[in-house]
């Protein structure tokens, strides 16, 4: 009789492809944080962005830095948050290396561009994409919580 073909053999295979499995699963659900947020920015007053910025740190302070993901998409006014010339810049350019990631919004920038012959230029740490409100749709679909301060 072949030993692989023996009922144990097989049962105890089954019981470890299926161990296997399960922590598979659970290593994967540990690589994603149960919390995510996105926080629009969309105005220019500083108190809306300050306020969008200590929600962010709160957050974190909550629940871990490990325990919740964290991005801050500005478009249309609220670009002015994440340019150099930002009184935000050097507390936005601190938080990004305390992995809150800031989106600015490629739209925006050209309607910038146009109107004023220069792309503005952003704050360490940011990350260009293509559409502010189509970013923010995107991480919603991807589970995310929406916020606007």
């Amino acid at each position: 009789m072949n030993p692989k073909s023996h009922p144990f053999f097989k049962a105890a295979f089954m019981a470890a492809v299926l161990l296997f499995s399960i922590s598979q699963a659970a290593s994967a659900d540990n690589l994603e944080p149960k919390h995510k947020v996105v926080i629009q920015v969309s105005s220019s007053s500083p108190q809306t962005q300050n306020l969008a910025l200590n929600n962010a740190v709160n957050l974190q302070e909550h629940y871990g830095m490990d325990n919740i993901k964290i991005e801050i998409v500005a478009y249309g006014p609220g670009l002015s948050m994440l340019t150099k010339k930002s009184k935000q810049k050097t507390r936005v350019e601190s938080l990004a290396m305390q992995d809150i990631r800031f989106s600015a919004c490629h739209n925006t920038m050209k309607a910038i561009e146009r109107k004023t012959g220069k792309m503005p230029v952003l704050a360490k740490g940011v990350t260009v994409v293509p559409g502010g409100v189509a970013r923010i749709m995107e991480l919603q679909e991807k589970g995310y919580s929406y916020i606007r301060p």
